[in-house]
C-alpha cells in the first residue's frame, strides 16, 4: 500500500511516517518501481504502536526502546514495566507542574477586574515572575 493508505490504516500521517523512517523508528519503506513507497500490513501494525506509545507521552528515544523489547520474544517484561512506570512518574510531575502553573493563572485573574481601567494585576503578576 502507498504512503496515504499506510496513514489512513495507521492514524499517522504521511509527514510523520517519513519522519519515522528518517529517524530510524520505521525501517525505510520498500520503493515501487514507480519511486513509491510501499507498506504492508506489519508497517501499518509498527505505525499503530508508534501512535500508541506516542498517545501515552512516549518520547522518540523510549519509543525505539519500546519498539526494541516489542520485537524481542526474549524480553524481560520488568524491562518494559520499568519504562512504563518511570513514563506514568514523569507524566504525574508534569501534571502537578500544569495543575500549579493552572492555579498561578486563576490567582492572578481573580484580582483582575477585566473592566475598562489600564492596571491589570494579571500584566503586573508576569511582570514580577
Amino acid at each position: 500500500m502507498k504512503i496515504g493508505e499506510a496513514s489512513s490504516a495507521s492514524g499517522i500521517s504521511p509527514r510523520m511516517i517519513r519522519h519515522y523512517e528518517k529517524i530510524g523508528l520505521m525501517p525505510a519503506a520498500i520503493r515501487r518501481d514507480s519511486g513509491y513507497r510501499d507498506y504492508d500490513e506489519d508497517d501499518v501494525h509498527t505505525l499503530r504502536f508508534i501512535g500508541h506509545a506516542r498517545d501515552l507521552g512516549f518520547p522518540t528515544d523510549e519509543i525505539a526502546q519500546l519498539l526494541a523489547l516489542w520485537r524481542d520474544r526474549a524480553r524481560s517484561s520488568a524491562d518494559v514495566k520499568t519504562l512504563a512506570l518511570a513514563r506514568a512518574a514523569e507524566l504525574e510531575r508534569k501534571a502537578r507542574q500544569l495543575d500549579e502553573m493552572r492555579e498561578a493563572l486563576v490567582a492572578l485573574a481573580t484580582q483582575c477586574h477585566g473592566d475598562s481601567r489600564p492596571d491589570c494585576p494579571i500584566l503586573g503578576g508576569l511582570e514580577a515572575i
